[in-house]
């Protein structure tokens, strides 16, 4: 039986998976959605269960970076997302995302956190209109601890820069990407693919996908390979 565990990313929330979850499970596919609980949600971390079958990690952006290395291990094939081992670039690029980090950091719990939210929001789903993805239930409110919880993953994205403890160098891994992200810098998507190497059985780019990858169309993507393994 294959079994599914997706990871949202900054900012996510685990209905974020409801359409994917939905159509997985019309094919058997058990599938648990961690929910990091970013705004007034309870976390929630799920497990593998013992059926014999493969494991199959999907994770969005800063997703892969927060999965317990316990559950990574234990992946047979992922699915990466938009991700990145380093989210902060070298050079001038970096010097730029990470004055925008500490920007965002600083804006939490003050006036400044609603729009900046709602910037992170814009960019993330461009080049698609922001009337194509509901509103985020963060900006509805936020809990102090979904606050915490906030801060301390942006630090995670200043400070990544490789692979996450507990990679299984021997699962079979689609990266699917965006030509048009306006989140994650070419130069991370890239850094990425030279890290795993010969690992990465396939790549597939949308010259018209930004960050938010989390669609339709990319379902059908994520399905063929899934059929496959």
């Amino acid at each position: 039986m294959t079994q599914i565990l997706a990871v949202h990313g900054w900012a996510g929330h685990a209905e974020q998976w409801t359409s994917w979850r939905r159509v997985m499970e019309q094919r058997q596919w058990p599938m648990q959605v961690v929910e990091r609980g970013y705004g007034t949600s309870t976390p929630t971390l799920p497990s593998w269960t013992d059926a014999v079958g493969p494991r199959v990690v999907i994770a969005h952006s800063l997703g892969l970076h927060v999965l317990p290395s316990a559950l990574l291990q234990e992946a047979t094939a992922l699915v990466l997302l938009g991700c990145f081992t380093a989210f902060v670039p070298e050079g001038r690029n970096g010097r730029s995302t990470q004055a925008g980090l500490k920007g965002m950091r600083a804006a939490l719990g003050s006036e400044g956190e609603g729009p900046m939210l709602e910037r992170f929001f814009q960019r993330a789903i461009q080049p698609l209109p922001r009337s194509s993805c509901p509103p985020s239930p963060l900006l509805k409110g936020i809990s102090p601890e979904g606050r915490q919880r906030l801060d301390d993953d942006l630090i995670v994205l200043e400070t990544c820069r490789a692979l996450p403890q507990g990679w299984p160098d021997k699962a079979r891994v689609l990266v699917i990407q965006g030509e048009q992200d306006a989140v994650v810098h070419p130069s991370s998507h890239q850094q990425l693919l030279d890290q795993l190497g010969s690992q990465v059985e396939r790549v597939h780019r949308g010259p018209e996908w930004g960050h938010a990858l989390i669609t339709t169309v990319v379902l059908a993507v994520v399905e063929r390979w899934i059929e496959s393994l």
